[in-house]
């Protein structure tokens, strides 16, 4: 089964993809848009996702979009890897944690930087990126006392959750989180760059 992951050129949601699919060991090709030039934008890509996001999958069976449903894919296809709980309720705390970071979590980001989505109101676009250090840090608080289970998100179990945290942690980092407050989240975000699959990948990216 030959994959190819659609993301994009910088430290965007795609990159929970492309780390799990390095991670499972996947038969794939990662093809790098640049967002800021409007890529997503383009026809040829609208033909396969005409949301104009990012990350999209393409599968022998189809086009898969939305992170949630890439990670939970990339897992199940490759039971080998063990990125993923056995069980239904394992799954299911999984993708609670998934959903709560690209519904809750990422929006919160994206204030900072893409406040036209919700206004035309310059003065509210504004007001929207001075809260989001406050909105992020109050994100990093709950991953510290409730959601991280530790070391891994799922506990002893590496999951794809865990590069979805590593990605939404390092837009805590640059969106004011003061990282001291949170050593287990910290210790989390050092661990995920000290994985082998993890350097590969980011080797394509930014620094971080």
């Amino acid at each position: 089964m030959s994959l190819t992951l659609y993301c994009s050129n910088s430290l965007s949601c795609g990159v929970a993809s492309h780390i799990a699919l390095e991670e499972a060991g996947a038969d794939y090709k990662a093809v790098q848009l640049n967002l800021g030039a409007g890529d997503q934008r383009q026809p040829d890509f609208l033909k396969l996702n005409p949301k104009a996001r990012i990350p999209v999958l393409i599968t022998d069976q189809g086009i898969l979009t939305e992170s949630v449903a890439v990670l939970l894919y990339v897992a199940q296809t490759h039971a080998e890897a063990n990125l993923a709980p056995k069980d239904a309720f394992g799954i299911a705390k999984m993708q609670a944690f998934n959903a709560w970071l690209a519904s809750t979590v990422h929006v919160n980001h994206a204030h900072k930087i893409r406040g036209s989505r919700w206004t035309d109101d310059a003065a509210a676009i504004e007001s929207m990126k001075a809260k989001v250090p406050q909105n992020m840090t109050d994100c990093a608080a709950l991953v510290e006392t409730e959601y991280l289970k530790g070391p891994w998100v799922m506990g002893k179990h590496y999951t794809v959750a865990d590069p979805y945290l590593f990605i939404n942690t390092n837009w805590m980092i640059g969106d004011g989180v003061d990282m001291s407050m949170f050593p287990r989240l910290a210790g989390h975000y050092a661990a995920m760059k000290n994985r082998p699959a993890v350097q590969r990948v980011m080797a394509h990216y930014p620094a971080v």
